[in-house]
């Protein structure tokens, strides 16, 4: 497995200067056609340079903590949901993570999950309210284990990474496509004089590159970010299922989520690609295009279903070859020179392993989301719960069934 992330790691390191050599090179073209001069391709550079090494450094030390903020995901306790820490923990020592993620739960009833973080030694798993009140245990286990195996094989920080790439792409060329609108293209400050010294037709020739450049490279790199995206979630789906030895939870999970009323009810196109399934595009379910973050989710599902005689990487990719009748490595190759094989498990049996259903679900969810926004619960003995906000300022509160007063925070919680 450390083979595979060293692979990965190699990878990762070429597409990320590829990339910055396509900011660079922007860079250059912008430069030469915004100061006219020939000092204005290095210093175009210089700007490209210090706009992605500022928000690299943001996306390093701080990346982790804009995504879960702006998906308004809070760190919880294992008291809140000990059967959410009880999954994290186990694929934590299945899959050989130094720490234990930190835990968030999203108060939202749409399901979905994503992992964040620089490091297995700096990561945080989140899940959303409706995920937790609407799977079961296998189901919520490979959810887990394949949020784990985001982390496990480097994809967090690359995609972090690849994402501020993208964005200083893109707003370098905002910059610049603004500027040359207020401007007027900037043809009139240079024509006349450049066309004296016989630069006139050289600097228009970089001016329509430069906003030739400036309209492509965003849509290159987020057509270049996507399909990386897309393969991580395939090896992110190898990885789970070889972590639980049980393909089915993940593709029911898979299926649950997809097929969920809810829509999550704050997300954007920047955190929108971390999730295990796509909150903005969740409903194609076959169909994938050039601009998609995440593989077909029908043929995800039909691959796990497919690994019929065990869980290991290279069963993975025998399924992955069967369901898309071609030959395309989406595992890479040091990943199947194991030939050890992983049996698959039965399926957890027992209460703890059935999801809650019809309004009992409702009522779970609605629990969940108060505890992770803290509320206190108080348990009447006429059989009502009720629940006081954060903010309730007052001592006592009396009960609308039987008239009972009780003190808050003096009940069972």
């Amino acid at each position: 497995m450390w083979e595979l992330i060293r692979n990965n790691r190699r990878k990762s390191a070429l597409i990320f200067f590829l990339m910055g050599a396509l900011l660079l090179t922007l860079g250059w073209f912008l430069g030469a056609a915004l100061l006219h001069s020939k000092d204005g391709g290095a210093l175009g550079i210089v700007f490209a340079g210090i706009l992605w090494l500022i928000l690299t450094l943001i996306a390093y030390f701080s990346g982790d903590s804009i995504l879960l903020s702006a998906a308004n995901a809070k760190e919880v306790t294992p008291d809140v949901h000990p059967r959410l820490f009880n999954v994290v923990e186990e694929m934590k020592i299945a899959a050989g993570l130094p720490k234990m993620p930190k835990v968030y739960i999203i108060n939202d009833p749409s399901p979905n999950a994503f992992a964040a973080g620089r490091s297995p030694e700096n990561c945080s798993v989140a899940v959303t309210a409706g995920l937790l009140s609407q799977l079961n245990r296998d189901e919520l286990q490979g959810v887990v284990a394949h949020e784990v195996s985001h982390i496990l094989n480097r994809d967090v920080l690359f995609m972090t990474f690849a994402g501020v790439m993208l964005g200083s792409i893109a707003l370098l060329s905002q910059v610049f496509l603004r500027s040359m609108w207020f401007t007027g293209g900037g043809g009139g400050r240079y024509s006349s004089r450049d066309s004296r010294g016989g630069g006139g037709q050289a600097q228009l020739i970089i001016a329509v590159a430069a906003i030739a450049l400036a309209i492509l490279a965003p849509i290159l790199a987020r057509i270049f970010y996507f399909a990386i995206s897309r393969k991580r979630e395939y090896l992110a789906d190898a990885s789970a299922a070889r972590l639980t030895r049980y393909p089915e939870g993940l593709a029911s999970a898979l299926d649950k989520i997809a097929n969920s009323h809810y829509d999550m009810q704050k997300t954007d196109s920047a955190t929108a690609p971390m999730y295990i399934v796509n909150p903005l595009n969740k409903k194609s379910r076959s169909a994938v295009s050039w601009f998609s973050t995440h593989p077909p989710l029908e043929e995800r599902i039909r691959i796990l279903r497919n690994m019929t005689h065990g869980a290991s990487l290279t069963d993975y990719q025998e399924a992955y070859t069967a369901a898309k009748k071609r030959i395309d490595r989406v595992v890479p190759k040091s990943g199947l020179l194991d030939k050890a094989a992983v049996p698959l498990r039965s399926a957890f049996v027992g209460e703890e392993a059935g999801a809650a259903a019809g309004k009992t679900k409702q009522r779970d969810l609605g629990d969940l989301m108060h505890k992770v926004n803290q509320y206190t619960f108080i348990n009447c003995p006429c059989g009502i719960k009720l629940k006081a906000p954060p903010q309730y300022n007052r001592e006592t509160v009396k009960c609308p069934r039987c008239g009972r007063v009780h003190r808050v925070g003096k009940s069972d919680i």
